[in-house]
């Protein structure tokens, strides 16, 4: 049995639309259409099995067939999958191209990326007013998915699939635990600082706040729910669906942090439209290749940077330093320029361990700070003598 549409009318009527099947999925899948597969986005996976919907309904497939010596190529929570038409267990036999991928380092001492979410539309970062706001916090998570797109590039390997942004929306949890208005609304404007062009949205699934703004958002293709242990994004998307779909625990009453519940990536179509993926409360977010993330995240701190006297200059001592003049006048931050710097610091450490031209460069940079060094102390002592 295959299943090929000649038309978006056609896509649009297909079992799985709900899921975000598309003419461009359709023109993904022809090939496979031919081979007799059948198509499937993945909604789960759990230690080399994954379930997936397809036109006849959800199945349980083996992964067998991709397990890629890559781990960044792993089957993942998001991709569309080709499968075997019949079976038991079915078989994922490959992956369609990936438009996008939310892509964090893992803590292997190797340059190693783990793919949280594949394929999606709107990135929403789940931030809890029930603890002190941590900007720094947040600007990793934005470098991470102005990135996506990028990753996608990477993890791709074909120019045939169509070019796609996942689009970033900072959600502001809990937001019924601040009951003063005014303090609520410094709190937003803090985040956008953070933020320049990113949508801030207060919510509270408590009283429903904010929840009818935010489904509108999500009832368009495909978003993922990321954030820390205890931001609330399993009761967020069980406000979302409308029901208890995602186990939720209390907050505790020593510190108003959330316990950990989810525990794997799962996909769900909403009632409203579009569909959802919640992950589990991530403790660490390294950063993975998210350069231009960075630069996107801090664009105030790249044009300032690209009126300093010296194209390769650092920021530090300078002269005719555009950003060392932001600082003086109090335009720019001493927190956000650190925030900068910190996060440059480790993407450079990262991508330089398997690009050994970088390596070379940042030993040539060290060698060449550490000869200055020496001849302004040589230049000192003489000048005492």
């Amino acid at each position: 049995m295959s299943f090929s549409f000649a038309s978006s009318e056609a896509a649009s009527s297909h079992p799985l639309a709900p899921y975000g099947w598309d003419a461009d999925w359709e023109a993904e899948f022809t090939p496979y259409a031919e081979r007799g597969l059948v198509p499937g986005r993945v909604v789960r996976v759990d230690r080399g099995m994954c379930d997936v919907v397809t036109p006849a309904g959800p199945v349980r497939a083996d992964t067998e067939y991709v397990v890629p010596r890559d781990p960044m190529r792993i089957v993942c929570t998001g991709d569309w999958a080709a499968l075997d038409a019949d079976g038991d267990p079915r078989f994922v036999r490959t992956l369609l191209p990936r438009r996008t991928a939310f892509v964090r380092s893992t803590s292997s001492k190797r340059s190693e990326g783990q793919v949280l979410a594949t394929n999606v539309d709107h990135i929403v970062i789940c931030v809890s007013l029930a603890v002190e706001l941590d900007l720094g916090r947040i600007e990793r998570f934005l470098a991470l998915a102005m990135s996506s797109s990028t990753g996608a590039a990477l993890l791709r390997g074909s120019a045939s699939a169509p070019e796609s942004e996942a689009a970033p929306l900072i959600v502001l949890t809990k937001a019924d635990l601040v009951a003063d208005p005014v303090v609520l609304a410094h709190l937003v404007t803090d985040v956008e600082a953070a933020a320049p062009g990113v949508p801030v949205l207060a919510v509270s699934a408590e009283t429903g706040e904010g929840i009818e703004v935010l489904s509108a958002v999500v009832s368009d293709g495909t978003s993922v729910l990321l954030g820390v242990s205890g931001a609330g994004k399993s009761t967020l998307a069980n406000a979302l669906y409308g029901g208890p779909l995602m186990e939720v625990q209390a907050i505790r009453d020593v510190d108003g942090k959330g316990r950990h519940t989810t525990t794997t990536r799962n996909l769900i179509v909403l009632p409203a439209g579009g569909v959802l993926i919640d992950t589990p409360g991530l403790r660490g977010v390294g950063l993975y290749d998210a350069e231009s993330g960075v630069g996107q995240v801090f664009s105030e701190i790249e044009e300032l940077a690209a009126e300093c006297r010296f194209h390769n200059c650092a920021h530090g001592t300078e002269p005719g330093c555009a950003v060392l003049a932001a600082l003086a006048d109090g335009s720019l931050s001493d927190r956000r320029l650190e925030s900068y710097r910190k996060l440059l610091r480790e993407n450079q450490r990262i991508v330089a361990k398997t690009d050994a031209r970088l390596r070379a460069e940042i030993r040539r940079d060290w060698k060449r700070m550490g000869a200055e060094g020496r001849a302004a102390m040589e230049a000192k002592r003489g000048k005492f003598r």
